[in-house]
C-alpha cells in the first residue's frame, strides 16, 4: 500500500488529501455558539486585522505601480529602437 501512495501523481495525492479532509469540515460548525461580532474589536485584535489589509494593499499598490514604470521604460526603449 505504501508504494502505491508513492508511485501516485501528485494531483491525485491532493486530490486524496483533500477528500480525507472534507468530512472533518462538518464538524467545526458543532461546537458552541459563534462568539459576537464584536470579540476581535473588544480584544483589540480589530486594528492589528486592518493594518495588515492597508500594508498588503499598501505592497500591492507599490508593486503595480514599479512594474508600471519598468513597462513604459521597456516601450519607450522600443519606440527609440524602432
Amino acid at each position: 500500500m505504501p508504494n502505491q501512495l508513492i508511485d501516485m501523481p501528485r494531483p491525485f495525492r491532493y486530490l486524496l488529501l483533500l477528500c480525507s479532509c472534507v468530512p472533518a469540515l462538518g464538524l467545526l460548525g458543532q461546537g458552541a455558539e459563534a462568539p459576537a461580532p464584536d470579540f476581535l474589536r473588544s480584544i483589540g485584535k480589530m486594528y492589528v486585522v486592518v493594518a495588515v489589509i492597508v500594508v498588503v494593499f499598501l505592497g500591492l499598490a507599490l508593486y503595480l505601480w514599479r512594474l508600471d514604470r519598468r513597462l513604459t521604460n521597456i516601450e519607450n526603449q522600443m519606440e527609440d529602437h524602432a
